[in-house]
Formats: structure tokens, sequence, C-alpha cells
């Protein structure tokens, strides 16, 4: 859909200058905008592009006078930044204003449904589904017996959330995710075997939260496995069995915490970081990239390595990590001269 200048300048509350008639159909880069596109400009860095640019419309700040000639109309607001970001918000959200039940989807009779939904195409919902109003459920996804979907939130395709699970309000999970899948559950039998240990529990994830592609949230064995309000995972994360992860705490990709582990509030967790079971992962605590968690972390802390240990003791010891061949080198040199 195309867009005017003067819509635009509405939306974000700006001043034109030049044609207000001016029309986009897509976003770009500065560097990269052609007729047609819309961009804008926030670093001064990039501000020679603004002079090449072929895009129809820039967002500026409003403190910017142009130089030279411009080619384009500009959208002058407090901050570029953030009225960017804004309209993509708004772009995001006008893209994504389906609504309706395709006729190829299988809905329970016991399912409850709110109003303005979208329920595409060979998704399936069980029994006694509770769904809120304004959810949107995306093609191929399943929704098991007894989950609850509560208002505005977003399954994007092939997402499948087991028996009696539990999605709160505002949440966004993209495609492939799949949440209350049992727990690692196994016993060893005296034969070497082993046997599965039923996973009754259920999974939580409260209002706000975001969870990102192909990511897999547990089931608890027994209780809840919970994912508090404002929570943030990234693509590829795994989430135990009966972990609990603190409101507005962000895991990166590839990270994985082990069953019954505790994480606090507002942590922060890298990408491809392992943390073992049974521990408990203070509010406020940052652990980075790849790093090896072995045991329980004090709030406010922040760690690093393999097993993770505080990030300055860390980059202390690896100027000796580094060096230790050599240092080893000169250790057998002085044990031989001694010698």
């Amino acid at each position: 859909m195309e867009f005017k200048a003067v819509q635009i300048a509405e939306i974000l509350e700006g001043d034109i200058v030049g044609d207000p008639s001016a029309t986009v159909s897509k976003l770009s880069k500065i560097e990269e905008g052609e007729k047609g596109s819309l961009t804008f400009l926030s670093n001064p860095k990039y501000t020679p592009h603004l002079y090449k640019t072929k895009a129809s419309i820039v967002i500026v700040n409003r403190t910017f006078e142009p130089t030279s000639k411009l080619n384009t109309t500009l959208i002058k607001v407090d901050d570029a930044y953030q009225a960017f970001t804004k309209l993509l918000e708004f772009y995001n959200e006008y893209k994504n204003q389906k609504t309706g039940i395709d006729k190829n989807t299988i809905i329970s009779d016991s399912a409850k449904l709110g109003d303005h939904l979208y329920l595409g195409a060979f998704s399936y919902i069980g029994d006694n589904v509770t769904i809120g109003n304004h959810v949107k459920i995306y093609p191929n996804c399943y929704i098991g017996d007894n989950v609850i979907i509560k208002d505005n939130t977003v399954l994007y395709s092939g997402v499948k959330v087991y028996f009696d699970s539990e999605i709160g309000e505002n949440c966004t999970i993209h495609a492939g995710t799949v949440i209350g899948s049992d727990g690692f559950g196994f016993a060893p039998t005296a034969s070497g075997a082993y046997k599965t240990i039923p996973q009754i529990g259920n999974v939580i994830v409260e209002d706000n939260v975001d969870i990102g592609a192909n990511t897999t949230i547990d089931r608890a064995t027994l209780g809840s496995t919970i994912i508090r309000m404002g929570v943030k995972l990234d693509n590829l994360v795994q989430i135990a069995h009966n972990v609990e992860i603190g409101k507005n705490t962000v895991i990166a990709s590839q990270s994985g915490i082990a069953g019954s582990t505790k994480v606090g509030e507002n942590c922060m967790i890298g990408g491809q970081v392992a943390v073992s079971g049974h521990l408990t992962i203070g509010d406020n605590v940052k652990i980075s990239g790849k790093s090896g968690v072995a045991k329980s972390i004090k709030e406010n802390s922040v760690v690093r390595g393999i097993p993770a240990m505080d990030y300055n003791t860390y980059n202390k010891s690896y100027v000796f990590f580094r060096k230790l061949p050599e240092i080893v080198q000169e250790l057998r040199k002085n044990t031989s001269t001694k010698q």
C-alpha cells in the first residue's frame, strides 16, 4: 500500500519540507534509497548520502538544515530515529491486520473464541481451548487441549502449543516454536535402559513476552515452567522443565537453561550460554556469550568464561591463558637450569 508524505507527517507529528503528495510504498536504508521508498537520517556521518539518495521521503531531525539542493521530501521531527521506529511499528501493525477464520481451520466444538480473531489455514484448535480477543494464529499452528491464549497475542506459522499451556496478553511467538513439549526426564533401570518419567506439569508464559523462531520451552515434570512478564527469548533458545525466567530478562540465540534453574529479573544472557540445572541466577546478572555456568550466581554479577567467573577476573586470567605455552616453556627452562 502507498502512503503520502502528508499522511506520514500526521502519524509522526512532523513538518513537511518539499512535496506533501510525495508517495512511498516501501522502506530503505538511506544509502540504498530509490524512488518510492522512505528512509531516515539520524547519524550525522550518513549526511552525505542525503544529497545523493533517490528515496522519495526522508525523515530528519528538526535541527537539520541542508547545505545544498535536495531531490527528496523531508519530514522534520524531534527525533528521527525514534520517529522511524514508530513508523516501523505502525507499518508492522498495519501489515499484520489479518482477521477471519479460514475454512480449512479445525476448531473443537468446546473451544471458546474471542472477537476479531485471525485463524490461518490448517491450524488446529483443541478441546476446551480459550482464545482471547484480537489473537492471530497463522497457518499450520497446533493448539492442544485446555490451552489458554490471552488478548492481542500473535502465533506465527508452525507454532506448536501443547496441552494445558497458558500464554498471556500481547505476546509474540515466532515460527516453529514449541511450547509444552516433554522435559528431558528419564530414570535409569537395572538393565541400563532408561524409562521415561511422565511430564504432567505445564508451561506458563506471562504478558508481553517475545519468543524467537524455533525456540523450545519444556513443560514441567510437576508444577509449571514459567516465563515471566516482559521476557525476550531469541531464536533457538532451549528452556528445560521447571525453569523459571524472571521478568524482563533477555536471552540470546542458542543458549540453554537446564532443568529447575531459576533465573532472576532483568538479566542479560548472551548467545551460546549453557546454564546447568538446579541453580539460582540472581537479579540483574549479565552472562557473556559462550559462557558455561555450573554454579549459582549472586545478583548484580557480571560473568564470563567456562566455567563462568567474575568478568574482570576472567579478563585478567586471559592474559595468562594466551601466554600459557610460553609460560610453561619458561618454567621448564628455569627448572632445567636449576638442576
